[in-house]
């Protein structure tokens, strides 16, 4: 198998075929029980249909990867329930429903760079960028002086998303977030 990998590789965001269909790894989780041989528990989302399905593979079995097409798009505007991304190199616009966004795109705003990804033309997924500077719009005001370490206050962020932030934080203050766990980092 010219693209092969086996189920002991899997990753999340790993993408192979099986049974004609790509499947892509969501959850893997390696179990190495006391008596029996290992396995591979995995969620995986069949990114043509969107279905999700739990299956456990044994670690040496063998896939074809799935080609997946990562084009690195501008993210435009929302229109209701369609989202817009531009082709930076044809200036081409391309429409998206919103089920293929994912989670961290509430941290994108408009002009932001973003990875549609494919599967022979059709878009399955968005990835935004991984850090992304947003402007806080919201949050109570920190107290002079309190210090205790790790204390949080919720934070709304101009895209409309809501994430904890230190208590120093104020509103009009910049702030780098990390899109895959929706964490604050720090001060931009």
């Amino acid at each position: 198998m010219a693209g092969a990998i086996t189920a002991g590789d899997f990753r999340n965001g790993v993408t192979f075929e099986m049974d004609g269909n790509v499947l892509q790894i969501i959850e893997f989780q390696h179990v190495k029980p006391g008596k029996g041989a290992a396995f591979v528990r995995t969620k995986c989302k069949n990114v043509i249909t969107g279905s999700v399905i739990e299956r456990t593979f044994n670690p040496t079995d063998k896939f074809e990867t799935a080609f997946v097409e990562r084009k690195d798009m501008q993210y435009l505007y929302n229109d209701g329930e369609l989202y817009y991304f531009m082709d930076t190199e044809t200036y081409e616009q391309l429409p998206l429903n919103a089920d293929v966004l994912g989670d961290g795109f509430k941290f994108v705003k408009e002009e932001m760079m973003c990875k549609v990804i494919s599967y022979k033309g059709n878009v399955f997924a968005v990835e935004p960028p991984m850090f992304v500077e947003l402007e806080v719009v919201d949050t109570e005001p920190g107290f002079k002086g309190d210090t205790a370490t790790n204390a949080t206050k919720p934070a709304t962020l101009e895209t409309g998303a809501q994430i904890k932030v230190p208590l120093f934080i104020d509103v009009g203050t910049k702030i780098k977030i990390d899109t895959r766990t929706g964490e604050y980092l720090e001060r931009a």
